[in-house]
């Protein structure tokens, strides 16, 4: 019984257990790979322009305080929403990528256009709806893609469509109410994000390597920022964008 109440690893189970040990400790750290980061502003924000909807009511009273445009939306402590994130340079050449087979969802609520901003992948599925008991216009104003422009009454089903060709970014209307505007961007991978109201947002997955992350605001351009992403943990990136 000599040794009884000692463990005792073999070489090959002391390395599954090391293994398993340092698979643990990478859980805790976080997901390898992913490049998250806040969008913030400098400067006083700008006032957005109240909507004026008095000719569709059903929409006016949908929003209390009422409407205002979408152009710029800076929180409370300065962040920045609804700007486009994603991998510019550095990704392999000619690598091809799987499609989500869960559609993009693009809404028409209250008269406004939700998300503001949405990205997908070529050939993903976009879903668009009609949640307004108003007739709706949706007109991706597309340069790369096809160009179109199709009504959806209240009740009507969704229109299920897809882009085949990158672009950044095209531009959606609605013929019948100008104040909607909205924004689709359309990669050949999916290392992308909109920052969300807190001007929060996570690239999820990327490979270890050397990236250029560009930032996209519809009103002031481009921010670009170099970034190494190691083969153990993710990357913090801060962006900002100045008042002009």
């Amino acid at each position: 019984m000599r040794g009884y109440g000692r463990s005792r690893l073999r070489p090959c189970g002391r390395r599954h257990y090391l293994a398993a040990i340092a698979l643990l400790g990478f859980s805790i750290l976080g997901h390898a790979g992913d490049v998250t980061g806040v969008v913030r502003f400098d400067g006083p924000a700008p006032r957005m322009k109240t909507i004026d909807m008095s000719n569709e009511p059903v929409c006016e009273q949908s929003h209390n305080p009422a409407a205002t445009a979408q152009t710029v939306v800076v929180g409370p402590n300065g962040t920045l929403a609804n700007v486009l994130v994603y991998v510019s340079q550095g990704l392999p050449k000619g690598k091809t990528y799987p499609v989500p087979s869960a559609a993009a969802s693009l809404d028409q609520h209250g008269c406004m256009y939700t998300p503001h901003v949405t990205a997908l992948v070529v050939n993903q599925p976009l879903h668009v709806t009609n949640s307004d008991p108003v007739v709706h216009n949706i007109h991706p104003v597309a340069s790369a893609n096809r160009e179109w422009n199709r009504s959806q009454p209240p009740g009507s089903p969704a229109i299920d469509t897809k882009f085949d060709q990158p672009e950044i970014t095209i531009p959606v209307r609605c013929n019948f109410h100008p104040w909607m505007r909205a924004y689709i961007a359309v990669f050949d991978h999916p290392f992308f994000a909109v920052s969300d109201p807190k001007g929060e947002f996570t690239i999820k997955g990327l490979p270890p390597g050397h990236y250029t992350i560009t930032a996209w605001q519809e009103s002031w351009g481009e921010q670009t920022v170099s970034v190494d992403v190691p083969a153990t943990s993710g990357r913090k990136v801060n962006i900002t964008f100045k008042s002009k």
